[in-house]
């Protein structure tokens, strides 16, 4: 089914790519796509998990300095310019898997996110007490911003790439002051 909706959204566009289109495509009942996916944003969620897995692989393993290699704060101000970066190239996808009737997701890649900080800021020894709750802080400056700008029902006039790359410099700027010893 996953491969069936991401032929569906680059043959059709993600606003074309429906329950009952993708049952049929699929040539499977209308309720088991309901069952598996349970709403249209559903759909685009599962497809941007499977990014997301890619994505997240590229930090244990992907080349410095977003990967092991680098010094921690290089990383972390990697990782904040990456995020930002690979979400805008799944504008479209991020957007329709927004419920607009639930909260905004933290989810799983938020978690992840959040383990990846912490990790790096105790190697980068900031000077901070509480490293759990600077790492909570620095996702949600990291996550929150752009899960709003993403799931805004008026696209934004400044395009998601250049979009991506003011958050990675605020996102610079800001893991520069927080890790100054």
């Amino acid at each position: 089914m996953l491969a069936t909706a991401r032929a569906m959204v680059a043959e059709l566009g993600v606003e074309k790519v429906t329950m009952d289109g993708l049952a049929e495509r699929s040539g499977l009942g209308k309720g088991t796509v309901y069952r598996r996916f349970g709403t249209r944003a559903g759909i685009f969620h599962a497809l941007l998990d499977e990014d997301e897995h890619a994505f997240q692989e590229q930090v244990p393993s992907g080349p410095p300095p977003l990967g092991p290699g680098a010094a921690p704060v290089d990383r972390l101000i990697a990782y904040g310019r990456a995020r930002p970066a690979h979400l805008a190239g799944h504008l479209a996808i991020v957007r329709a898997s927004l419920d607009r009737n639930q909260p905004v997701p933290a989810g799983a890649a938020a978690t992840l996110t959040r383990m990846h900080i912490r990790m790096l800021l105790g190697l980068a020894r900031p000077g901070v007490a509480d490293l759990d709750s600077l790492a909570m802080q620095l996702t949600a400056a990291l996550e929150g911003p752009v899960m709003l700008y993403l799931s805004a029902p008026q696209p934004a006039t400044t395009p998601p790439p250049e979009q991506a790359d003011r958050l990675g410099d605020s996102w610079q700027a800001l893991i520069e002051r927080v890790c100054r010893s």
